[in-house]
């Protein structure tokens, strides 16, 4: 049951993230450019969630993300997806208890989803690639994921680490009973 509650707060946190993102940030940006909050949250699903389940939400993320604002179905799916497999091979190697490993996988990982998404819908779209203005616009939201990780990394460990023991549990067998 908890489990189940879980996945529903996290549907819930996916539609409050669409909200900001899509209402708030259109209005708050710096220089024209909006953090990502999706990159963010697949990471903590990523981090804090069993082994599956970042790959498993950042590609229905993706989908769904690729659905409603891309021509072409399928970059936002994969990059998501990638997102959420690199970020459950960070929980395996990393701490999570450290803020600055924690600010690192978030410029890495964000980093990481744009050069995807800006390449290959150049490519699909045979848009000219002008490498300097990637570089600015991906600066920017790197900077800015940072700074919003800083604003809500508490509430992300707090939560993370309780999802963390309800969906892992406590899987140590002891030799003696």
């Amino acid at each position: 049951m908890k489990k189940f509650l879980i996945n529903i707060v996290l549907i819930l946190i996916i539609f409050v993230i669409y909200f900001l993102q899509s209402n708030f940030f259109n209005w708050f940006t710096i220089a024209g450019v909006m953090p990502n909050l999706f990159v963010i949250f697949i990471l903590f699903v990523g981090l804090f969630a069993n082994k599956m389940m970042g790959t498993i939400y950042g590609m229905v993320l993706g989908l769904f993300l690729d659905v409603l604002f891309r021509e072409k179905i399928g970059v936002s799916f994969i990059a998501l997806g990638l997102v959420g497999f690199i970020a459950t091979i960070f929980d395996k190697n990393f701490s999570k208890d450290s803020r600055m490993t924690i600010m690192l996988m978030v410029a890495g990982l964000t980093f990481l989803y744009e050069t995807i998404v800006y390449f290959a819908n150049g490519i699909i779209n045979s848009i000219n690639i002008e490498i300097l203005s990637f570089a600015r616009i991906l600066i920017i939201e790197i900077i800015f994921n940072l700074f919003i990780t800083i604003i809500i990394y508490p509430l992300i460990q707090k939560f993370g680490y309780y999802m963390e023991n309800e969906l892992k549990g406590n899987k140590i067998l002891t030799r003696y009973f």
